[in-house]
């Protein structure tokens, strides 16, 4: 369990308590032990399938909801030329129908049972998710277990849903600065890996893509042995239990697919080869004023330093009160209308960086310098044990905060079940955060923050 250090306020403590008391007692419960030292402890009850397929339940009895995670251990990352965008088109082709549950039956079952629906596609999984009175987990179960198995990919539909995701690609990166910024920052950052092809698919994959390929990429990795299931409401876990063994159960397993995951990424590699060196990448746009986002190697999710690098991206760009944001936005002779720094872990690699836009009439290339000179600084300026002490609260604030419905319960020990195999890390990762130091931050802010290992791009209507 997690040791909150004592440079936490005594009145967070209580805050805590009193939060933890609000909440559900079945899903989250905080109990003061001898010293200084807090419990968060989730009821889960965890089992693994004969065909493979992991199974959370946790019960929370306070209002007649549920929430139902299913995390598919496939996203953009296994996708090989001629197929990007495979795991996010299939995520498109999910709602359109199955064997028991034809086009349009999902959302309308759901909705018309008055819940919600959604899903989302990573460079390292894809995630559905639904939300809805408890009376109705039965007809979920039913839902996600035929799409699993016996998904349609109706050929017309198919036909009518790639010009769909072709509009979105256009949408999110074509026709948005912010977006073709990003999906370059990846790129160039991540050149010769899965993490530098956009999530959604390369133009050209997704009108050539057919019908026969993507099916045969369903079928491999939309396996019970590749998934995990997360129920967290008002529901008794045996007979839950039963009703998912008796829909998922008979479901085959993806045979060999662990060496099949294995010698993609092994065919592939993640090492970063891009040219650094402080290069600058402009890009042509549409924003009258520029756009930019500064990139650095850092570390993937789960190693020691990824805990330092999230601390010490919010106290340099996270909010009006960060280092950076004082320095460019708030100061009396401001240069950028936003500032934020962001560390992104996934599994196989990460990224740190900073963005922002500058405001009218600003010389980027002196801003540019500006920025890179504040960077330097901050190892030292920024970090003290105030502005420490803050983001650590910050940190369990939003952490336990997070824990006040059944979707986010769901999605924390979903998230650490898919990460690390061990749905309570929380535990682990909470003491990683406290345990901290100002030195922790200084050692990971010169070793990371080098303009001398960085790309800088920028994108505006005038390169």
């Amino acid at each position: 369990m997690p040791t909150l250090k004592k440079t936490i306020p005594y009145i967070f403590f209580i805050f805590l308590f009193v939060l933890g008391q609000a909440c559900s007692s079945n899903n989250k419960k905080v109990s003061s032990e001898k010293g200084d030292s807090e419990e968060i402890s989730l009821s889960v009850q965890k089992e693994v399938l004969d065909n493979g397929l992991t199974v959370l339940l946790s019960e929370n009895h306070k209002l007649p909801v549920i929430s139902f995670y299913i995390y598919y251990k496939v996203g953009g990352k296994f996708e090989t030329k001629g197929i990007t965008g495979a795991s996010h088109f299939l995520e498109h082709m999910m709602f359109k129908g199955a064997k028991k549950y034809g086009p349009g039956e999902f959302d309308k079952t759901v909705e018309g049972n008055g819940g919600v629906n959604n899903a989302f596609t990573t460079n390292d999984n894809t995630v559905y998710y639904e939300s809805l009175p408890s009376e109705h987990l039965n007809t979920i179960i039913d839902l996600e277990a035929d799409r699993m198995q016996n998904l349609a990919l109706e050929p017309a539909s198919f036909e009518k849903e790639k010009q769909v995701v072709l509009e979105e690609r256009r949408m999110r990166y074509e026709n948005s600065d912010r977006g073709k910024l990003y999906l370059s920052m990846m790129s160039e950052l991540f050149k010769g890996t899965p993490y530098g092809t956009s999530v959604i698919g390369d133009i050209e994959d997704l009108k050539t893509v057919t019908r026969d390929q993507i099916y045969e990429y369903f079928k491999k990795f939309y396996a019970p042995n590749n998934a995990i299931v997360v129920v967290v409401g008002d529901f008794d876990s045996s007979d839950v239990m039963q009703e998912i063994k008796n829909k998922f159960g008979p479901i085959p397993a993806t045979k060999d697919l662990a060496k099949i995951k294995s010698d993609i990424l092994k065919n592939t590699g993640f090492e970063i080869q891009a040219k650094r060196g402080g290069r600058s990448v402009k890009i042509k746009g549409q924003s009258p004023n520029p756009n930019f986002m500064w990139a650095f190697p850092s570390v993937k999710v789960g190693d020691k330093d990824s805990y330092s690098l999230d601390i010490l991206s919010s106290i340099i760009g996270g909010g009006e009160s960060s280092y950076l944001s004082e320095e460019f936005v708030l100061t009396r002779k401001p240069v950028l209308s936003n500032i934020y720094a962001s560390n992104y872990t996934l599994q196989e690699q990460g990224v740190f960086f900073i963005g922002g836009e500058l405001l009218s009439q600003k010389s980027l290339n002196t801003t540019r310098n500006s920025l890179f000179a504040a960077v330097k600084k901050s190892c030292d300026k920024a970090i003290n044990d105030r502005s420490l002490e803050k983001v650590k609260n910050q940190y369990m604030v939003d952490f336990v905060s997070g824990l006040d419905t059944n979707a986010g319960v769901a999605r924390s020990i979903g998230d650490r079940e898919f990460y690390y195999n061990d749905y309570e890390f929380y535990k682990k990762e909470l003491s990683h955060y406290m345990n901290i130091t100002k030195k922790d931050l200084e050692d990971v802010c010169r070793k990371y923050l080098n303009p001398k290992n960085s790309i800088f791009l920028s994108i505006w209507n005038k390169h």
